[in-house]
């Protein structure tokens, strides 16, 4: 009676076994254990994906369609991104045979990149006008920390009017008046990367005096209606001048 039982089962899992395509990722770099692939900004990533059965193979990209070139489908496709772009992070990319969308494979794309501060920039401001300073501290992983150094000390807000506002993005520091005592010096802003380290932008500013802003368009404003008039009370005292001249 056993091998009565046995025989139709053992038969099944052939069966499964032979319809099993085994559709499977590679990639370059490797793929962890929760399907992710580590990558940084400007890499480049191969995936490959291969299945026993020889049919054609589709590719999405986070569920759309990725075009691909004859004789890279059949039994064997590859999808190679360069260079790894910020839009690339968290990006999944699945492969399954054309036809059947149930056997597939996915990985997910985790992009890092540090924080774009580098350089230094010239500054100038009118002594009263509002001094703004930025610096981008988008990255991934995100900064674990953000200063600002005034002439190699830290920022005082309170004495100097200073305000820093953080959006993870964008860090800023401003002052409603800027005042050449307070405000002239060498400012940089760091970030601080849990994997890339420090990154660093320098100010120079200079805090200069006011000049007298001319009421452009209120001047030509007042010329053309001078110049109006002049034609106008011309154009009204014109044969009276006339007959002067004959």
């Amino acid at each position: 009676m056993m091998l009565i039982f046995r025989s139709p089962l053992f038969h099944l899992l052939i069966y499964c076994a032979t319809q099993t395509s085994g559709v499977k990722i590679e990639s370059v770099p490797n793929v962890n254990s929760e399907g992710l692939v580590q990558t940084e900004l400007e890499k480049t990533v191969s995936l490959i994906c291969s299945s026993e059965a020889d049919e054609d193979l589709v590719w999405l990209r986070n569920g759309a369609v990725v075009n691909l070139m004859e004789g890279n489908r059949k039994g064997r496709s590859s999808v190679c991104i360069t260079p790894v772009i910020y839009e690339d992070n968290d990006a999944t990319f699945t492969c399954h045979i054309s036809g059947n969308t149930t056997d597939r494979d996915s990985v997910t794309l985790h992009v890092t990149y540090p924080p774009t501060l580098l350089g230094s920039e010239e500054v100038a401001v009118e002594d009263g006008a509002m001094l703004v300073l930025r610096c981008d501290i988008w990255a991934n992983p995100p900064v674990s920390s953000v200063s600002w150094t005034l002439n190699g000390s830290a920022v005082d807000l309170f004495e100097s009017g200073f305000a820093v506002t953080n959006d993870g993005f964008t860090t800023q520091l401003t002052a409603k008046s800027a005042d050449a005592s307070l405000h002239e010096g060498a400012y940089r802003c760091t970030a601080n990367s849990p994997v890339y380290g420090e990154h660093s932008k320098d100010f120079q500013v200079t805090v200069t005096e006011k000049t007298m802003k001319f009421p452009l368009m209120p001047m030509i404003a007042g010329i053309v209606v001078v110049c109006l008039t002049a034609l106008l009370a011309v154009a009204a005292r014109w044969d009276r001048i006339t007959k002067c001249c004959k």
